[in-house]
């Protein structure tokens, strides 16, 4: 099924979940599109347009059960299973999501950090050892890993993908400041930190 849904409906999801979130928090059972569409600022045909992609879920005359439909997304997101993580690059952005508590609550374990700097190989960060990179084929072989957070600088992002997709991890997360490429059965999502500064900036631009 995910080969058919856009791209565009697939990252829609994860703001719908936060927001049925904070419904649920606030103790609200049930919710429409049109009320959805004017507190998230889209439109009510679109939504239902997306979740129609996946079943539904909602009963005209009584909209969303906000519960269930939470339930749904976070199921189609694959959030109802758990992950364990590691982290490729121990400096500032890797150090910061090591120390992250969210990622825990939200199914991503992280359990170890490697670098290559023998300066921080060793070192304890957010109370976990930094491991050699240069011994992380074996630590693979003796872990089930799901996911891998590449944290490095620009010129081994590539190398480090290349890396970990050779050792059978089959996701990444890259916040270096470059694309990398995979070969096709293996999820990766390249973050590019800078990229909403730049919206950000234009924004202010034209507001002057």
């Amino acid at each position: 099924m995910s080969e058919k849904i856009s791209p565009a409906v697939i990252r829609r999801l994860p703001r719908y979940y936060r927001y049925l979130e904070d419904l649920e928090g606030k103790g609200i059972d049930k919710i429409s599109s049109s009320q959805m569409s004017i507190e998230m600022s889209l439109n009510a045909s679109q939504i239902r347009r997306d979740l129609n992609c996946f079943g539904g879920f909602g009963q005209q005359g009584y909209g969303y059960s906000v519960g269930k439909l939470k339930k749904e997304i976070a199921r189609i997101l694959g959030l109802d299973k758990r992950y364990n993580v590691i982290i490729v690059g121990a400096g500032r952005i890797g150090q910061a999501l090591l120390g992250y508590k969210n990622f825990m609550l939200e199914g991503f374990n992280i359990v170890d950090i490697f670098d290559s700097d023998p300066t921080k190989v060793g070192a304890l960060i957010e109370g976990r050892m930094v491991q050699d990179i240069a011994k992380m084929e074996t630590y693979l072989k003796g872990k089930d890993i799901d996911v891998a957070i590449i944290c490095t600088p620009k010129e081994y992002a590539q190398q480090s993908a290349d890396l970990l997709v050779s050792f059978g991890i089959k996701a990444i997360w890259n916040f270096a400041p470059t694309d990398v490429a995979v070969r096709r059965g293996v999820a990766v999502e390249n973050v590019h930190l800078s990229d909403s500064l730049y919206v950000l900036s234009y924004k202010l631009k034209e507001s002057i």
